[in-house]
């Protein structure tokens, strides 16, 4: 099998070197609109061929990875479907909801397999806590918790194109807890503050925030995410049910400090950024991809269910503004 990788900057090289370590993958060709960019990620990646332009990349492989910047995401991927090419696309497959709605409706009407990069769906803990809900093992879902916090804040000179704090740090969480409960999500209240450094602010954006998510039966989810944690990269998912309480992203590397005898103590390898804390899940994710292109799996992230998260993005923003829930019709 060949997988062709279109984009090679820290996520594409990152995912190229997980495909070309599975054994089912035979190579990996590397595709970059920055000129000798994909030449320079081939010298340095065994199995990786460079290729230099985006046509013959897709005319000679099996399933190809966007992960070039998302203003390019629409012309790819028309592009891959086109070619009957099943792809894995970073999020957001589009930056705005009329532009994914419209996007989304080419893709389901080629047939052709697309797979949105949501990496909490691939991760093993995540995704077994999602089996667990689904066989009824948790009981009715009460409360979800997701707490999400950078250990270091990104570049300032990102944060103008981020999108901010809801469509970029949070997003993954709108995406995953919805999906989680398996419920739509009726009304969305969220609420921001500037606290690690006045480049937020002089962004438009916030720095810490929480949401509330209301699900139609009732559950409420309760998600938190911030730009800086002193003692490492942080994410957890805690459950309640009428069966069972279970947490994913509770490990001898999480940055917590129990103050409780014998409680969690963070170690000195305590997760450095999300590369390391979803380690597996990225793994996993290029192995789940080769198994839907195979025909062998059913589709874990479809990009249909990625304008969820971006439609509660955007009603979080609005709430943030306002000061108000807002009421998600449609959903």
């Amino acid at each position: 099998m060949r997988i062709g990788v279109a984009g090679v900057g820290r996520i594409g090289t990152m995912h190229a070197t997980n495909l070309a370590a599975l054994d089912r993958v035979d190579e990996v060709l590397l595709f970059d609109p920055v000129p000798g960019r994909a030449s320079q990620a081939s010298a340095e990646l065994a199995g990786t061929k460079a290729v230099d332009d985006l046509g013959t990349l897709l005319d000679n492989v099996d399933g190809v990875l966007l992960a070039t910047p998302t203003n390019t995401h629409p012309e790819m991927l028309r592009a891959a479907i086109a070619k009957g090419v099943p792809t894995l696309c970073e999020k957001p497959i589009a930056s705005d909801v009329a532009e994914m709605a419209a996007l989304i409706a080419d893709v389901e009407k080629s047939g052709v397999e697309v797979l949105v990069g949501f990496q909490r769906r691939f991760d093993p803990a995540i995704y077994e806590l999602n089996r667990r809900i689904r066989a009824g093992e948790v009981g009715d879902v009460y409360l979800v918790r997701a707490v999400g916090n950078d250990a270091n804040p990104p570049d300032f000179s990102y944060l103008p194109a981020s999108g901010g704090i809801f469509r970029d740090l949070l997003i993954h969480d709108l995406d995953c807890v919805p999906w989680l409960v398996g419920q739509p999500v009726v009304e969305v209240y969220a609420s921001g503050s500037v606290l690690v450094h006045q480049a937020f602010a002089d962004a438009d954006d916030v720095d810490n925030a929480v949401v509330m998510l209301k699900f139609e039966g009732g559950a409420h989810a309760t998600l938190a995410g911030g730009r800086h944690d002193p003692v490492g990269y942080d994410h957890r998912i805690e459950v309640l049910g009428s069966k069972d309480s279970l947490v994913a992203g509770v490990d001898p590397r999480t940055p917590l400090n129990s103050l409780e005898p014998g409680g969690h103590v963070a170690g000195p390898d305590a997760y450095p950024g999300f590369p390391e804390r979803f380690h597996r899940a990225y793994v996993n994710e290029m192995n789940l991809f080769t198994q839907v292109i195979k025909g062998e799996v059913a589709n874990p992230s479809p990009a249909r269910e990625s304008l969820i998260s971006l439609r509660l993005a955007e009603a979080c923003e609005q709430s943030r503004r306002s000061g108000a829930p807002v009421r998600i019709e449609g959903n």
